[in-house]
């Protein structure tokens, strides 16, 4: 586990294009965090990495947004919606192991989904400053130990 500190929603950006830097095709990465936490935020910054040019908003009522003109495809997914299951009709299994990074903020409601290896990124707000966060890294898989490792020494 690996815990980071920003100051501000262009530092979480900042936070997200490291991210952005590190991930690879089949990567996935779920989001947790309040709503207003900066999930999309950061993942502004990945997609910005990853050389994709166009506006990321997030995806609550289209559930998933592809993004794939950047050199790696970016698949921003908003699961909050499939509170109630639904999830295995999304075919996700084939976005987490397809060749684009996949993003997924409220992972929580679709668990029975999850691949074996993943990246999770809580991102907390905090309790005495509106801006400030903190994102707490926690890898499942070596893919993501590595990636963890990496990111610690550029942060």
């Amino acid at each position: 586990m690996f815990k980071y500190k920003v100051a501000s929603d262009a530092a979480t950006q900042q936070v997200g294009a490291a991210v952005g830097r590190l991930v690879q095709p089949g990567s996935v990465i779920f989001l947790q965090g309040d709503l207003g936490a900066g999930k999309t935020t950061f993942t502004k910054g990945l997609a910005s990495a990853l050389g994709i040019q166009q506006y990321v908003k997030s995806p609550t009522f289209t559930l998933i947004r592809e993004y794939t003109a950047g050199r790696i495809p970016l698949y921003h997914m908003d699961v909050y919606r499939l509170e109630n299951g639904g999830g295995d009709e999304l075919g996700l299994e084939e976005y987490f192991n397809g060749d684009g990074v996949s993003v997924v903020e409220w992972p929580q409601f679709i668990e029975d989904e999850w691949p074996a290896e993943y990246l999770q990124i809580t991102i907390n707000k905090s309790a005495t400053n509106d801006e400030q966060r903190e994102l707490v890294f926690q890898p499942q898989g070596q893919r993501y130990e590595a990636l963890v490792t990496q990111l610690a020494q550029t942060l």
